[in-house]
């Protein structure tokens, strides 16, 4: 579904700010339909038969893993799709589970708001990346999705609706939902937390031309959240090659003496290389990645200017890349065409790590040496400070050292398979060296680990000890399952 322009939901003009109605007037009148919706899911997890196993009857997916096709009906999330209410004074909002960030967006900046961290495509939906992690541009300075959760209502395998918060008698759900993947159940309500924004984001473009100064750059940044004497909002970045990268550096501001546009026939990761300065509308600035997938759009042509005349501009946008991916993926007709022309197998290497500030050269040099793809995508981030609310909970299930500055590197494409390799070969090796880094993986897509190296790197007694808590009778796929072996 196309995202409606914030600035049209606020009758505002450009400015994207202003209220319209009352939120207390929408918080009751979709509570009633939350609350039909929440029965209807309810009476779904009632008709799976006992000992079948309990899934999302759900169409669509970010994810990069096969999925498994349910022999039953699934579980009934229609209606859990929407806002409930923001509420500007205390700055949150009480969001259903299956809302997409462009829906939670449009609701949060017409009072002038923003989730604290929006992942970069327009489907993901809160409640995936809070079971499933998400980063973005704001990560150094607010962690990850989960981390300004205040609590949530969450269906457990068991069948229970529980709410659970950073203390109380849940509060173990609380810690593990995150990167559990569903494993431990599917959240039907969140409240999370929101930050003021303003209309415009001013970027600067910085160049740098070697890894160890880059390093040293978002090191500092991070911990100053200023460069050259302007504060810096968001940040994120893109690796060119070893010599050539660069730091996108957000300012929110209410000033523009001109605003670029990147969903027409201008393609955004370009201008890291031919602008030093930039503005975008705030809404734009969240979406900018979306419309090309990053750089992912040139694999269907839609970078060329002529395809991109006539690609409708309502198909230029991740979901539909990655409707296209999953059909490749069924049909392999580009596979086959591949091995009509002669040419090697491809195996992907789609994956997003994160890595020790420290250790982040190092891991860059390996993969430049070793993966040879480009570009790659560059993200710092940091654990939340405890003064935040649920800020000071562990997250056993994605562990990450609270005071650590890590950047995720996302590179998505696929690589040819060497003679006398295998695939999968590639992706091991990544894993390995994101472990000799002391880094972690994001479970999207594929993983090749044996059971007893996951479990130690992804809380796996503590995923056992919830799981028999709230799922006793193991009506959920458990996470090694969804995460590895796909059953």
């Amino acid at each position: 579904m196309c995202a409606v322009r914030a600035e049209r939901a606020a009758g505002q003009g450009e400015t994207g700010h202003g209220k319209t109605g009352r939120p207390e007037a929408v918080a009751r009148d979709r509570a009633v339909d939350h609350e039909a919706a929440v029965r209807r899911l309810r009476r779904s997890y009632a008709a799976v038969p006992a000992g079948e196993t309990v899934r999302l009857a759900k169409r669509t997916s970010n994810l990069f893993r096969p999925r498994v096709q349910p022999r039953v009906p699934g579980l009934d999330v229609s209606g859990l799709a929407g806002v409930l209410a923001v509420d500007p004074v205390t700055r949150t909002a009480d969001v259903q589970g299956m809302c997409t960030y462009a829906d939670l967006v449009d609701a949060t900046l017409a009072h002038g708001l923003m989730p604290l961290v929006v992942p970069q495509l327009r489907t993901i939906t809160l409640g995936g990346a809070v079971t499933g992690l998400g980063i973005e541009s704001t990560s150094f300075r607010h962690g990850l999705p989960h981390e300004s959760v205040r609590e949530m209502d969450v269906l457990t395998g068991s069948g229970e609706l529980l709410t659970c918060a950073p203390q109380g008698e849940h509060a173990d759900l609380f810690a593990a939902f995150p990167n559990s993947l569903g494993s431990l159940g599917y959240a039907t309500r969140l409240r999370i937390e929101l930050q003021p924004v303003r209309r415009y984001v001013a970027l600067r473009n910085v160049r740098f031309t070697g890894l160890a100064e880059l390093t040293d750059a978002i090191g500092e940044i991070t911990e100053t959240r200023s460069w050259a004497g302007e504060p810096v909002d968001a940040l994120d970045g893109v690796l060119f090659a070893p010599d050539e990268a660069y730091l996108v550096l957000g300012t929110f501001t209410d000033d523009a003496a001109g605003v670029s546009d990147y969903t027409g026939q201008a393609i955004y990761y370009r201008s890291l290389r031919e602008r030093k300065r930039d503005t975008l509308r705030t809404h734009d600035y969240l979406w900018r990645w979306d419309t090309d997938w990053f750089w992912c759009s040139a694999a269907f042509g839609v970078q060329h200017p002529v395809v991109r005349r006539i690609w409708p501009a309502r198909w230029r946008r991740s979901d539909v890349y990655h409707r296209l991916v999953r059909w490749e993926h069924r049909h392999q007709v580009a596979a086959r065409i591949d091995r009509w022309r002669g040419r090697p197998p491809r195996e992907r290497v789609v994956q997003d790590v994160e890595i020790p500030l420290d250790r982040t050269a190092e891991f860059l040099r390996w993969f430049a040496d070793t993966v040879r793809m480009a570009p790659v995508w560059l993200c710092p981030l940091r654990l939340r400070e405890p003064a935040g609310p649920g800020s000071a909970t562990a997250w056993p299930l994605y562990p990450l050292r609270p005071g650590q500055t890590y950047v995720n590197i996302g590179f998505w494409g696929s690589v040819p398979i060497p003679a006398g390799a295998a695939d999968g070969d590639l992706n091991r090796s990544i894993e390995r060296a994101v472990a000799t880094a002391g880094g972690h993986k994001s479970l999207y897509s594929d993983a090749y680990y044996d059971r007893v190296s996951f479990e130690r790197l992804y809380g796996g007694p503590t995923w056992r000890a919830v799981r028999e808590r709230y799922d006793p009778d193991h009506r959920l796929t458990g996470l090694y399952e969804k995460a590895v072996t796909r059953r």
